[in-house]
């Protein structure tokens, strides 16, 4: 079964309606805009605060100035663009709770006193921050007196990577992995020219709190090449347009690049000639972007070139790229998704899992400082269910950025409501060395601790990031599925801090999106809401592989079961089920030493059948069907009741989604059903045919006696 097809992709040109405003309706500026605000500092962003004031403003019937002119009720203002105005009230100025300290460049001050809500910043992109912030607030943000707190962002890049492809690619179309409709950079070879779709982009990923995106795919074709050389005004353009939004653009770059462009002979990273070169090139970007924010490289994997073609490891390719943009202030963003696709399925002794440790842990400390290494939540490719990369505990001494996906590609491609920040929450949260030790979110916001006191090399880098692969296209509800805006939201709002709870940030999605003046019963958009999204990534795992197994996907699109899709296959993605039971043996003592690459606790939990986790049973042991679960079933029974309770659950997410008709925006209500039910017509095949397979396989009925074929 292939994908559904997508719907037309429109944009916003010319006689074409403008796209839906996601969680930015003029609704969600009603407090601000009723205000008398004053708008204090200077520059390109402190401008682009005063417009968007502006024009809720005009809408909503307040008033914006420059300058003091009579009473305000919100003062949005710079700390060092001259003495601050006398509207600001004194204790606004006062040293700030337990939360304090400097806001940093992206940071602010927030606090009310006198009936004056007060927003101060040190730098110009902490007052547009602000001011999202207080969008998200409301008329709390003017109501009593509220003391000095600092908000800051834990992270200091927070960064979505676009998939897109400048020419159409013959398999992966204009968006590699995109579920949205085409690409909102380019058409066809060309730049797509919507500047004010580009526009509205920016000021979703300032309001989300993104500050940088690559805007082409990390698979560089030909024409994607260029985008280095003769076609950089092609993204300068897109620079100029995300920059008042506070955007730094990246950009994915082939490492073949000095001889695809260049006219090279090679591309070894440590020739003197492909070092001018790219130093050269690097130049030239920056001439033409001051403010371009560095490189985002995948070599040596899925025949993408690398410095394996030379005898040389990663640490050397990367660093290659790291010296032409450290002079410039840039970053290069070196994918550790690197494993051998060409595996013979006959061999059990290798393991794609484990390729990403093996490659780069060894290279710890060797990584220059402006090298973040980018490393997948999980040890495979975002599956519904995987453990956490040990990849992450293991390189102490090197910048890392963990990447999730926000683009559905294996969690149902943005036709099924499968709102992941309850998932990237528990990643975030895994407490890597034991449950005392630092989480997944401590070590990218650099919180030290004992366990890296005796490290070897140059000591932990500080400043971690949070990468997503993006879900926005030219679809007019931006991700295809308008309740897949809420995937996009919370990966911004976790980017910022992530410890924010994910149902928190879905009421916030839900507040900003559906306003309750704009909707018929806001109780029910918000209980209905809740009901589809909150357990709908679990409803999903429910249907599809169970137990953590993982690809038992159809390999033509990833979209809908395959049991045996890619069990015979060169990608190293297999489960192993037989007649006696599933599962992959990544023990120690009888299989692939994964579970050993983890540190303690945790390399024994997975090592131990005992132990191990019901949800990752079958990632890491191979079991009879009859062996039973921490829950007290059965592998086998597990198997049954969670794929008849996961099409059950769909069931209930279209019956409640049908209450809401008239409640809400027509076409959100009738594109959402649309959608809901393919997603229930998907869940019953993946039920039906994983049922079935595992009954023939092994021979075991159900012991509650429902169909399987």
């Amino acid at each position: 079964m292939t994908s559904p097809a997508t719907a037309p992709a429109t944009g916003t040109g010319a006689g074409e309606p403008p796209p839906h405003p996601a969680w930015l309706p003029p609704e969600a500026f009603r407090a601000i805009g009723a205000r008398r605000v004053l708008v204090h500092g200077d520059g390109p962003l402190v401008d682009t605060v005063h417009d968007e004031v502006a024009r809720a403003c005009a809408r909503h019937g307040g008033r914006v100035q420059r300058t003091v002119a009579g009473p305000v009720d919100l003062v949005l203002a710079l700390r060092d663009s001259g003495p601050l105005p006398e509207a600001v009230p004194p204790a606004a100025t006062a040293a700030p709770g337990p939360d304090g300290g400097s806001p940093g460049d992206e940071g602010f001050l927030l606090t009310r006193s006198d009936g004056v809500t007060v927003v101060l910043a040190d730098a110009p992109a902490g007052l547009l921050y602000g001011l999202f912030h207080l969008v998200r607030l409301g008329e709390a943000a003017f109501t009593g007196e509220q003391p000095t707190r600092v908000h800051r962002p834990v992270l200091r890049r927070r960064m979505l990577d676009h998939w897109d492809n400048v020419a159409v690619h013959p398999v992966m179309g204009q968006v590699e992995r995109g579920y949205a409709g085409g690409s909102i950079f380019w058409r066809d070879g060309r730049p797509r020219g919507d500047r004010d779709r580009l526009r509205a982009y920016g000021r979703l990923l300032a309001s989300m709190g993104i500050n940088a995106i690559s805007v082409n795919n990390v698979n560089v074709g030909p024409t994607e090449a260029l985008l280095l050389t003769d076609r950089l005004d092609d993204v300068a353009e897109i620079a100029d347009l995300l920059r008042p939004y506070g955007v730094r653009v990246h950009l994915s770059v082939t490492f073949a690049a000095p001889v695809v462009l260049g006219g090279l002979s090679t591309a070894d990273p440590l020739d003197d000639g492909v070092r001018d070169w790219w130093e050269s090139t690097t130049r030239r970007v920056y001439a033409r972007i001051p403010d371009f924010g560095g490189y985002v490289v995948k070599a040596d994997s899925e025949g993408q070139p690398g410095p394996f073609s030379y005898g040389r490891d990663h640490a050397d390719g990367a660093n290659l790229l790291a010296g032409a943009l450290a002079p410039h202030g840039g970053v290069v963003h070196w994918r550790a998704f690197v494993y051998d696709h060409r595996r013979d399925w006959r061999d059990r002794t290798t393991d794609r899992a484990r390729a990403a440790y093996d490659h780069f842990a060894p290279l710890d400390g060797r990584f220059a400082e402006n090298v973040v290494l980018q490393v997948k939540f999980g040890p495979v490719d975002f599956q519904p269910r995987e453990p956490v990369s040990p990849v992450i505990a293991a390189m102490p001494a090197t910048r890392l950025a963990v990447e999730l996906q926000v683009t559905q590609e294996y969690t149902g491609q943005q036709w099924h409501a499968c709102y992941l920040a309850p998932w990237w929450h528990e990643v975030l949260a895994f407490r890597l060395w034991g449950p005392a030790e630092r989480s997944v979110a401590d070590v990218l916001a650099d919180v030290l601790a004992d366990v890296l006191a005796d490290v070897p090399g140059p000591g932990p880098h500080r400043g971690g990031e949070l990468v997503a692969v993006a879900n926005v296209g030219d679809d007019p509800f931006w991700c295809g599925h308008p309740l897949a805006q809420a995937n996009l939201y919370a990966f911004g709002r976790l980017a910022w801090d992530p410890r924010l709870d994910p149902v928190a940030l879905l009421d916030e999605w839900i507040d900003l999106t559906f306003p309750a003046s704009t909707v018929g019963d806001p109780a029910l958009v918000r209980e209905t809401l809740h009901a589809v999204l909150d357990d709908s990534w679990r409803t999903y795992e429910r249907y599809t592989a169970p137990l953590g197994v993982g690809f038992m996907v159809n390999p033509a699109g990833h979209y809908g079961p395959g049991v045996d899709g890619y069990e015979y296959s060169r990608w190293g993605t297999y489960h192993f089920a037989d007649r006696d039971g599933v599962g992959v043996d990544r023990t120690c003592a009888t299989g692939t030493g994964f579970a050993g690459q983890y540190p303690p606790p945790w390399s024994q939990v997975y090592e131990s059948l005992e132990q191990c986790p019901d949800e990752l049973l079958l990632f890491f042991h191979h079991v009879p069907y009859s062996h039973v679960l921490h829950s007290g079933s059965t592998v086998i029974q597990h198997i049954y009741d969670t794929h008849f309770a996961g099409v059950e659950e769909v069931v209930a997410m279209r019956d409640r989604w049908s209450r809401l008709a008239g409640m809400i925006d027509p076409a959100v209500h009738d594109r959402v059903t649309e959608r809901l039910a393919e997603q229930l017509r998907c869940a019953t095949e993946w039920r039906d045919q994983v049922n079935t397979y595992f009954f023939r396989k092994s021979g075991v009925p159900d012991a509650r006696g429902r169909r399987i074929h």
